[in-house]
């Protein structure tokens, strides 16, 4: 089966609201009105609502897939490295929370990821609760991977001509390409106004021959990205490694303009693939093009394709997804916050049939619910309803906050495996809570803020730094430390 890892995309004929099974396409044509953005950009995004609170009684289930992309938040630092306004829209909170590493510990048994659970106040509204739930990935050695079978699919078309477009991606290709070992095989397929095959499948230790074939790409002419892809899958299905890892990695500006060029186009080319047994991962490159700009320096380059690139590029899980149950006991109303395209039905978690997220090497996910506890007045929920209110049993599950269930399958696998766990009505005071929790919090809130969200009471941007400031263990890196910096330059 297929699946798109949303890695970044830049489609500027795509809506991100057109979601396949298995895909997300980002961007949109639509014009962003004045007020929201300042010049010079004219980048558009697609409108997001945010998701309600709901009642327990009423809405007992949430569902959702999990989502490890973190495109949008290279993209909100751009702008505000740039000193322009943040387009709300452009502000996927679940991927400001997702580029960052919390740490959670390696799971244990026969499970490929551990279950982290942890309650606390809101940092944003006086009378609620944040229930953070963590995933962790098993983080699998590079001599225990499978052998590796990628198919690079490479946008040569003229609007790849530019600095931070095709140069980059040369460059950002010598950081992969020193990961690769003599058991994995790379071929290289480009396309603009027709596809080619431009290196047959090639063993990972003949790293000059792979940079050299990078090294002779040009860019011009039109996209034909329809062609590529099928051509890509093509020569992918042709040197297929059973239980191994096979992939397909475009890599473009996202500028599709000749071939299978609308959503239903593009939808229906990768529903195709879907039996293929072969993973897909698309690189966005270059700035001002559609939705986001995810490799858009060799830094960053450097962070997803060297450090995190167990977790980009081997799959431990696929199609997991999250339903949890709040007890009305204790919950008067939730809200799961971003997450938005990512929501399911509720009959769809037990339904093998529909995609959700996949889960590599070493990944985290971390989700955020808001909650108001029972007998707590919010300005959010209406609690004076007569003919609605239902007693609750006072002697079972007391000391139950909600039980939370997973489902996923192996990468190989096509029926899902359940996972059960029950979290307790055990609130820590914010000041007690993790750094991970203080700071997942922050991170939160500042996309809140950045969005304008209509349930947020607090916005200022002090409170959020001196919470940042308080998680900010962790950070060999500095990446927190860069965020408290962007929070700076919003206030």
């Amino acid at each position: 089966m297929a699946f798109l890892v949303l890695i970044l995309v830049g489609c500027k004929k795509m809506d991100y609201a057109a979601e396949s099974e298995d895909m997300t396409v980002v961007a949109t044509t639509d014009e962003i009105p004045e007020e929201n953005i300042s010049e010079p950009n004219t980048e558009s995004y697609a409108g997001l609502e945010e998701n309600p609170f709901e009642s327990p009684k009423k809405s007992p289930l949430s569902t959702f897939s999990i989502d490890v992309d973190n495109a949008s938040y290279t993209n909100i630092r751009r702008f505000i490295n740039e000193g322009q306004k943040v387009p709300k829209d452009a502000v996927r909170v679940e991927e400001m929370m997702n580029f960052f590493k919390y740490n959670y510990p390696q799971p244990e048994g026969q499970h490929p990821f551990s279950i982290n659970t942890e309650l606390s106040d809101s940092p944003w509204n006086k009378n609620s609760q944040l229930l953070k739930i963590g995933l962790q990935g098993k983080n699998i050695p590079m001599t225990n991977l499978p052998n590796s079978n990628l198919v690079f699919l490479i946008d040569v078309s003229g609007s790849m001509d530019e600095a931070n477009k095709l140069p980059l991606l040369k460059e950002s290709m010598k950081i992969l390409v020193k990961e690769l070992r003599p058991q994995d095989k790379v071929s290289i397929v480009v396309y603009a106004g027709s596809a080619g095959v431009v290196l047959e499948p090639t063993s990972g230790d003949q790293k000059d021959e792979i940079l050299d074939a990078f090294d002779n790409l040009s860019a011009g002419g039109s996209t034909a990205g329809g062609e590529g892809i099928e051509l890509a899958y093509k020569l992918a299905e042709q040197n297929f490694i059973k239980e191994g890892n096979n992939r397909v990695i475009i890599a473009t500006d996202g500028d599709f303009n000749v071939g299978a060029s609308t959503d239903a186009d593009m939808e229906k080319l990768i529903e195709e693939k879907r039996k293929s047994g072969v993973f897909l991962t698309v690189l966005g490159y270059g700035m001002g093009n559609g939705n986001y700009a995810y490799i858009d320096n060799i830094q960053e380059a450097n962070r997803f394709l060297g450090k995190e690139f167990k977790g980009s590029m081997f799959a431990i899980a696929k199609d997991v997804k999250i339903q949890i149950e709040f007890n009305p006991k204790h919950v008067q109303a939730y809200r799961l916050i971003g997450y938005e395209n990512r929501r399911l039905k509720d009959e769809d978690f037990k339904n093998d049939a529909v995609d959700a997220g996949e889960l590599g090497s070493g990944h985290t996910v971390t989700a955020l619910y808001e909650i108001i506890p029972t007998g707590v007045e919010s300005d959010y929920v209406s609690s004076d309803l007569k003919y609605t209110k239902v007693k609750t049993d006072e002697t079972n599950y007391s000391d139950e906050l909600a039980t939370i269930k997973f489902r996923y399958k192996k990468p190989d696998g096509d029926r899902s495996i359940e996972m059960v766990n029950v979290i307790a009505n055990n609130k820590i005071a914010l000041e007690q809570s993790s750094s991970d929790f203080k700071f997942t919090s922050a991170v939160a809130w500042f996309g809140l803020k950045l969005r304008d969200s209509k349930f947020i009471s607090n916005s200022s941007g002090s409170d959020i730094k001196r919470l940042a400031k308080s998680g900010l263990s962790n950070d060999d890196e500095g990446y927190r430390a860069e965020f408290i910096r962007l929070v700076d330059a919003v206030n």
